[in-house]
Formats: structure tokens, C-alpha cells, sequence
């Protein structure tokens, strides 16, 4: 899936570059808008009595974004296990890789301790293989 963010001035340092921390917030819109494109929302993983929080983000730079640059961020779920799934990132301007990573979250249920994937996140998700 991808989804289109326009860099804002107060994403950027004093140098005019996209601060480095912005990439987890342009992750995460990307995260949002891959649920809402499979008609879904945050707000079913409450309906399914689960939270998602982020265990682990990692980020490649590869190139850096500016001011009013039109960025294209593909993301994709390319991991489910029993407790856990893994989104990645691919942040593009045009043809150019700007930078690449991925977030992995746990599943836990609202007593805070880990639960097993639901069934209606698994069947949710397009088949990994399929991709």
C-alpha cells in the first residue's frame, strides 16, 4: 500500500532538512492509512480487546527529505507470528529511496500481557505470500 505525505515545515530542522524522528510519525501515518485502506481502524483493535504498541523501529537514511517535498511511503505487513507482527517502510520522492525500515509490535490484550493474534486481524491482512 502507499501513502502520500507532504513534508511541513515543522518537520524539518534548522538546517531545512526532515528531522530524523519525523520518519517514525510518517511510519506510523502509513501504518493508519494501510488499515483504513483495508477498511479498517485503530479503533477494531479495540473492538477485538487488543493493542498494538511498537517493541521495536528500526530506520535506514539513505537520503534526505526537505520542505514541501511530496514523499511516497510504501508499507506493508511482512511478518505475523503467534503475539507479534512486523510492518516495513520504503519512503520514496519520485524514484529515489530516501530512507527504508520497519516497526515490529507486540499483541497484547487490555491487561497489558501479551495475547495471541486474533483470527479477524490474521484474516484481515492479505496473505504475506501473495506479495
Amino acid at each position: 500500500m502507499r501513502h502520500e505525505i507532504r513534508v511541513i515545515f515543522g518537520d524539518t530542522d534548522q538546517m531545512g532538512v526532515v528531522y530524523y524522528a519525523n520518519y517514525l510519525r510518517f511510519f506510523e501515518s502509513a501504518r493508519a492509512a494501510y488499515w483504513r485502506a483495508l477498511g479498517r481502524s485503530y479503533k477494531d483493535l479495540d473492538d477485538w480487546g487488543i493493542a498494538l504498541p511498537v517493541v521495536e523501529a528500526h530506520c535506514n537514511y539513505k537520503r534526505p527529505a526537505r520542505y514541501e517535498d511530496l514523499l511516497e511511503i510504501d508499507v506493508d505487513v511482512s511478518e505475523l507470528r503467534g503475539a507479534s507482527m512486523r510492518f516495513t517502510y520504503r519512503v520514496v520522492r519520485g524514484d529515489t529511496l530516501l530512507a527504508d525500515g520497519y516497526t515490529r509490535h507486540a499483541v497484547i490484550g487490555t491487561d497489558g500481557r501479551p495475547k495471541a493474534l486474533p483470527e479477524a486481524l490474521r484474516t484481515a491482512i492479505p496473505p504475506i505470500l501473495a506479495r
